[in-house]
């Protein structure tokens, strides 16, 4: 009595049995009602980042892909990055790592589909596009 659920786990183990195969992905809760949260972890692969980000893939000039770039949702739009102009890039949590780069090409990674308030955001493809 007086009791209330505050923690919410999701795992292999919570939703299949051992013996059974899984489906072997990982997602991370990154924000709660705008709120960003942080996953801490000893492992420093584990850590998250906190808050809602956008994905870009940046390609050179030979049309090859450099690297996959991530960025804050709400980062200025004057400090996103541009085709054409140089953008440092920086490792997360390596601070001596980083690269500039000049995108030729920049590619959103992630499109969204389905909203709280608003549901499906996105006309559903027609079957020769969804096969592509």
């Amino acid at each position: 009595e007086g009791h209330a659920i505050t923690v919410f786990g999701i795992g292999t183990h919570l939703v299949t049995c051992q013996a059974q195969p899984a489906l072997g992905c990982v997602y991370k809760l990154v924000e709660i009602n705008g709120i960003p949260r942080m996953k801490l972890s000893q492992d420093l692969e584990k850590v998250l980042i906190p808050g809602q980000k956008v994905a870009y893939r940046v390609y050179g000039e030979s049309g090859c892909p450099l690297l996959d770039l991530m960025v804050g949702k709400d980062q200025d739009v004057d400090k996103l990055p541009k085709v054409g102009e140089r953008y440092l890039c920086r490792h997360p949590f390596i601070g001596q790592k980083r690269v500039a780069v000049v995108p030729a090409k920049l590619e959103l990674l992630h499109n969204l589909v389905f909203d709280k308030k608003n549901g499906v955001v996105i006309e559903e493809p027609g079957l020769n596009a969804a096969k592509k």
